[in-house]
């Protein structure tokens, strides 16, 4: 594996590469992997040629008051996993290389920014468009992965590449869960013991709204008021984002009829939570997994290092979990 803080000399190997026919897959993050993380790397090395993994702490998407000072860092750990995992390229810029003036341009969907997290982060999804676009022109991938856990970010991403004609196909992976349905994240580590246990509560809340939706409640209004009630039962959880919207333009919605998710940021102690499920009518997306009739139809799911695969999968875009 070799790695890369230079912009030029990754696009000069790159463009190369691709001048012999060889197809790029990229895989962005901020680090601190884990087996999430992991799971987008198996799945570009088995769609591509050549995989490239960026580490790069983004500023502009950390607001004033966030965590970009203490965010985890480890890059020789993550450098090893990723060798081992058989990446090709580990881009691993300083924020002078990837910004070396100030940026004046911003890259931006309102619409879908301002809602869900974006009500809380004001300005974060502006900074994942911008640096996500700007990794996109300097790897240049057919196929770029991302994480169902960030649910938002990826119809934001999709939107962006649709409007701006990128051509880069973006393909979502199921999000991956210890075993007791914690979505893993980087940012777990920041959890108390306490608070690690505490923060079940947040795909236990996920699995009411399929439990509620399944027997029948259609209203979104109520359907939030219940998964805020069930949150409040956990004293460790102040719960910041309850919402269901609509699955493709993330809009409020009347009842829910066409898919619809279920979308939750929830503070456990000092830690932000995202997690969300994708439900409609008497049929639950959750992972790929189809519910319908309280029967599995078909399931994709992601535990730890294993996938549970089986049944058939619900037609869509790819971006339900």
């Amino acid at each position: 594996m070799r790695v890369f803080s230079s912009i030029d000399e990754l696009r000069h190997t790159l463009d190369a590469l691709r001048r012999q026919g060889r197809t790029v897959g990229l895989v962005p993050t901020m680090g601190y992997l884990h087996a999430g993380h992991m799971e987008l790397v198996s799945r570009a090395r088995a769609e591509n040629d050549i995989v490239v993994v960026s580490i790069f702490v983004n500023p502009l998407q950390f607001g004033p008051a966030e965590d970009l000072s203490k965010y985890p860092r480890d890059l020789e750990r993550d450098a090893a996993m990723l060798r081992q995992a058989g990446v090709n390229f580990l881009f691993s810029p300083g924020v002078e290389d990837m910004y070396s003036r100030p940026m004046l341009t911003v890259v931006d969907v309102p619409d879908l920014g301002r809602e869900l997290e974006g009500a809380v982060r004001p300005g974060h999804f502006a900074g994942v468009a911008t640096v996500v676009c700007k990794l996109f022109n300097i790897v240049q991938p057919q196929t770029a992965y991302f994480g169902e856990k960030d649910y938002q970010q990826v119809v934001i991403i999709k939107r962006m590449v649709d409007d701006l004609a990128v051509p880069v196909r973006v393909i979502s992976v199921p999000t991956v869960r210890d075993s007791d349905g914690l979505a893993l994240s980087s940012r777990n580590v920041y959890l108390s013991e306490a608070e690690r246990r505490a923060a079940v509560i947040v795909p236990q809340t996920l699995d009411e709204a399929e439990r509620l939706v399944a027997d029948g409640l259609s209203d979104p209004v109520e359907l939030e008021a219940r998964l805020t009630a069930f949150l409040d039962r956990e004293p460790l959880a102040k719960p910041e984002v309850v919402a269901v919207r609509d699955a493709a333009t993330l809009q409020k919605v009347t009842s829910i009829a066409d898919p619809v998710v279920v979308a939750l940021f929830v503070r456990v102690g000092s830690t932000r939570l995202l997690d969300n499920r994708v439900v409609s009518n008497n049929r639950v997306v959750s992972n790929n997994r189809v519910v319908s009739n309280n029967r599995v139809v078909g399931d994709n799911r992601v535990v730890g290092n294993k996938r549970v695969i089986g049944g058939q999968s619900l037609p869509g875009k790819g971006v339900t979990r």
